[in-house]
């Protein structure tokens, strides 16, 4: 038998366990396998001088021939974790979503493996049209009902026809639920969609159709999907004939977002905040929200930002995450709408091959995105623009050398031609935009840079080979994170990265590690090979969940 490991505690005794189920002498390698069946219990107990695992759960009396249980950790299968509210709402097996990324990288195909793999998926419909995200609809309701999914909702404060018109087009055809993401404030369209239909029941219950997921980093508008709907917008949505005056009365009892996700370190819109100090502070503010308001249903805090392996979604589930989100990974998975190209260069970039970026949507706002800095000159073009952008009022009044560099470089044409494309693109979207640029050459302006950045993203997304130092690759650190953990098994070849295999690992992963942490805060002294978390094929995680 093993001799006591030599950090391992007798202290505080948890039960007794009788001698026969006890399976084992104490070794390394035996705790590392008795840690990844995850399902069945663990048992440290005490053999004289030596230490013996078993897989039972301890008794609470000694008796017969039974022996002192000093730690013991109980089943804990991936379903387990985080609030199971929130797979009983949603359809889902996990507490996991995929966060939408726009211009279809999260894209139908991504969405239904995450579906049928138990997790939810959301199409990236920010940065298309409503033909577009209306096609894809077609698309994910022709899946079989028990296949989860939702939509992304994006803030559009340059147009907001466009986000009104995809807010409706969500209530039109019966999508159940959004992404709110990249909010600075609360619009209509995404009140619109969260109260209509709302109903009371003859219980007095409320029923809410529609679930509007908060993707949120900041406090002051998390406060808002906190919140009640105002009441000017319920009023507003009265007046329009959308609600009635007693459904105004039923929203005024809920909040705006049935669940809140803190965004902490992602790619795309990010504010960068750190996880360890951005989810506490979120699910405090939901509970003085829901101490003053007493919701019947209180909103669920989940995390996203740096979720890409086992032991960051174990520690977010330890703070209290009610759910966790993956982004960066995703994108890199075979199923995204990204291109070969893209993946490759996810496949191989460290926590550190990031940088901001100035975004395409709120340009003129000096909003930033992060995005994948290695392969691609893309942050340092787009960070040129908006300096020029500050720095002249219009085309016209940049130095001659300017014009031809961006001419050379970025537009790869002569700007009268990058117009021409940028106004058809405009004229078919918004002719607003049009009519404002030719008065307003500062809004020409950018248009023409905004044009750059938008299709930056299309590049990258179609791999065009001769535009691959303009790719934009949104991303986040959790990318080399996972490249890091990943090193060196199946999981390193692009090709081999599908959306399920890489969730299901992560969310297996920390169920070990959740078991494991259980063993060392009784004093257990753990090996390396008891937490090291090496990818496995779904067939041999399903094997070690039975």
């Amino acid at each position: 038998m093993a001799i006591l490991p030599q950090y391992h505690t007798r202290d505080a005794i948890q039960g007794w366990l009788p001698a026969s189920a006890v399976v084992q002498p104490w070794s390394d390698r035996a705790l590392a396998e008795l840690l990844a069946r995850v399902r069945q219990p663990v048992t440290v107990v005490a053999d004289g001088e030596d230490v013996r695992l078993g897989t039972d759960a301890p008794t609470g009396t000694p008796g017969g021939d039974s022996l002192p249980v000093t730690a013991w950790a109980a089943g804990c299968a991936p379903e387990r974790l985080g609030e199971p509210s929130w797979t009983r709402d949603y359809g889902t097996r996990y507490a996991c979503y995929g966060g939408s990324m726009a211009n279809g990288i999260s894209s139908v195909t991504l969405v239904e493996a995450l579906g049928r793999a138990g997790m939810l998926g959301f199409f990236g419909a920010a940065g298309l049209g409503p033909a577009e995200v209306e096609a894809a609809i077609d698309q994910l309701q022709r899946l079989p009902e028990d296949v989860p999914y939702g939509c992304n909702l994006i803030h559009s404060p340059n147009e907001s026809a466009l986000e009104a018109a995809v807010a409706d087009l969500y209530v039109r055809r019966g999508v159940r639920c959004v992404e709110a993401s990249a909010y600075l404030r609360l619009t209509l369209p995404v009140v619109r969609y969260r109260v209509t239909g709302i109903e009371e029941r003859p219980d007095g219950s409320i029923v809410t159709p529609h679930h509007v997921i908060a993707k949120v980093s900041r406090v002051e508008v998390a406060s808002k999907f906190l919140a009640p709907p105002p009441e000017d917008m319920l009023s507003a949505l009265v007046a329009a004939g959308d609600i009635t005056e007693a459904q105004a009365a039923l929203a005024a009892r809920i909040p705006v977002a049935r669940d809140l996700t803190a965004e902490a370190d992602s790619g795309g819109h990010t504010d960068r905040r750190p996880a360890l100090a951005l989810l506490p502070t979120m699910i405090a503010l939901r509970d003085r929200f829901q101490t003053e308001h007493g919701y019947a249903a209180p909103p669920r805090v989940g995390l996203a930002g740096g979720i890409s392996t086992p032991a960051s979604a174990a520690a977010a589930f330890a703070m209290g995450a009610a759910y966790i989100v993956t982004g960066s990974v995703n994108q890199a998975c075979v199923e995204s709408g990204s291109s070969n190209t893209v993946r490759r260069m996810l496949a191989e970039a460290g926590q550190a091959d990031i940088a901001m970026a100035p975004a395409a949507d709120m340009f003129e706002m000096g909003v930033d995105v992060q995005v994948l800095k290695r392969g691609t000159m893309f942050a340092m073009r787009g960070a040129k623009l908006y300096q020029l952008y500050k720095q002249y009022p219009s085309l016209d009044a940049l130095p001659a050398e300017e014009r031809a560099r961006l001419e050379k470089q970025i537009f790869q044409s002569s700007t009268e031609d990058f117009w021409a494309q940028t106004r058809a693109f405009w004229m078919g979207r918004d002719p607003a935009q049009v009519e404002r640029a030719e008065k307003d050459p500062r809004h020409k302006m950018a248009l023409l840079f905004r044009a750059y950045l938008g299709q930056a993203s299309r590049w990258a997304n179609q791999g065009v080979p001769e535009r691959k130092l303009d790719y934009q690759v949104w991303c986040g650190p959790a990318m080399g994170a996972f490249n890091e953990w990943v090193r060196g098994t199946f999981l390193e070849a692009p090709e081999q990265r599908h959306a399920a295999t890489v969730g299901l690992n992560i969310l297996y992963g920390a169920a070990v590690l959740h078991r494991a942490n259980q063993l060392r805060t009784q004093g257990v002294y753990l090996p390396p090979a008891a937490t090291r978390i090496i990818p496995r094929h779904i067939e041999e995680i399903e094997e070690y969940l039975r």
